[in-house]
């Protein structure tokens, strides 16, 4: 597909974020169009064929990548602007990861709108503990989500202005202790026993055989996968770390025959259109198997990560070798499980039953 011969342009479509595809109406660039992309679909109102607008269509069709930027900065008043730009590229060079990077500049941004035209700098100790008692009590955000937004707007004050640290005292909320839902080993087999499709199948696998996070999972690249010394290898995980797993015995043969059906070129679990599968796409195939299955819990995909160690302590596996698999850097992370599994539990007799 000579891709000179199209033009492509970024628009709305039925609420989406689309590409639009414009060439000269011949039948072999119909039919290379849809040929390279068989997902490829045509607007009637647009009168052009579109693609969903996503990082990897860019990548395939050259078209720039949009700066998370992009769709905040019309919000924020003009005297804000710098300071929010300020902020990302310091996130930037900090290297700190995509979802830090989000979670941070929303949080920043938040405060922005509210502010409106007040330079963001020139903000006291006292008006930004109001801020936040805003946010408790008018906007009833959880403790969770106050330590994300303490934590953000902190970063811009002494990362980016370099204030003193600490520059405004907050007292930060006392995080609920929750302990880790999990599945029961027959309801993890019930569930996989639901997963016809052999990608959606290997995913939840990888994440239960293994303990990986989601984001792990579709990671995954063909050659972090060593069959010779039955591991493999996580790389750049949770806190920028690498690690190796045991690659389950059971899914060697399976593996092999995936290899064999789908010939992945990079990442072990490809989208449709190349590159590496979605998150999302991951828990969505949870869910279904989830409601297929009849399990009324409410639990997401990384409850199979949790089921993986829970599994493993109450099989009598050592604390510290789960902390190391799991990729915790502290064992007091790791020792939430013994809370969830049965194994100490059970040996404790109620009074009731000595009446």
């Amino acid at each position: 597909m000579n891709f000179t011969q199209y033009t492509f342009t970024t628009a709305v479509h039925r609420k989406q974020n689309v590409i639009l595809i414009y060439f000269p109406y011949k039948l072999s660039l119909k039919n290379a169009l849809r040929a390279r992309f068989p997902s490829v679909k045509w607007s009637q109102t647009k009168k052009a064929w579109y693609l969903p607008d996503l990082p990897i269509i860019r990548e395939k069709i050259g078209l720039k990548k949009s700066k998370p930027t992009s769709k905040t900065l019309p919000d924020l008043h003009p005297k804000n602007i710098q300071a929010y730009l300020a902020m990302n590229e310091q996130l930037q060079l900090k290297a700190y990861s995509e979802n830090t990077k989000r979670i941070y500049l929303a949080e920043f941004a938040h405060l922005l709108k509210l502010i409106k035209d007040y330079p963001v700098e020139d903000l006291t100790p006292k008006k930004l503990k109001d801020y936040f008692l805003y946010c408790v009590n008018e906007e009833q955000m959880s403790e969770r989500k106050i330590n994300g937004k303490i934590n953000g707007i902190k970063f811009y004050f002494e990362k980016v202005l370099h204030k003193e640290r600490m520059f405004f005292d907050v007292p930060r909320p006392k995080k609920p202790i929750t302990l880790p839902k999990m599945l029961s080993k027959a309801e993890v087999k019930r569930l996989l026993n639901q997963v016809t499709n052999p990608k959606h199948l290997l995913a939840l696998k990888l994440c239960y055989g293994m303990g990986l996070r989601v984001s792990e999972v579709v990671k995954l690249k063909i050659e972090d996968i060593d069959s010779s010394r039955m591991v493999v290898r996580v790389v750049a995980a949770k806190g920028k770390k690498d690690r190796y797993v045991p690659l389950p015995s059971s899914l060697l043969t399976e593996l092999r025959e995936y290899f064999k059906a789908y010939h992945p070129k990079e990442y072990l679990l490809e989208g449709q259109y190349g590159g590496a599968y979605s998150k999302g796409s991951v828990q969505q195939v949870f869910k279904r198997a989830m409601r297929k299955a009849r399990i009324n819990k409410k639990i997401g995909v990384h409850g199979l990560r949790h089921s993986y160690a829970t599994h493993l302590l109450e099989a009598g596996a050592d604390m510290r070798f789960i902390q190391e698999l799991l990729g915790h850097n502290s064992i007091k992370t790791t020792q939430i499980y013994t809370k969830v599994t049965p194994r100490s539990l059970a040996k404790i007799a109620s009074p009731l039953d000595n009446l």
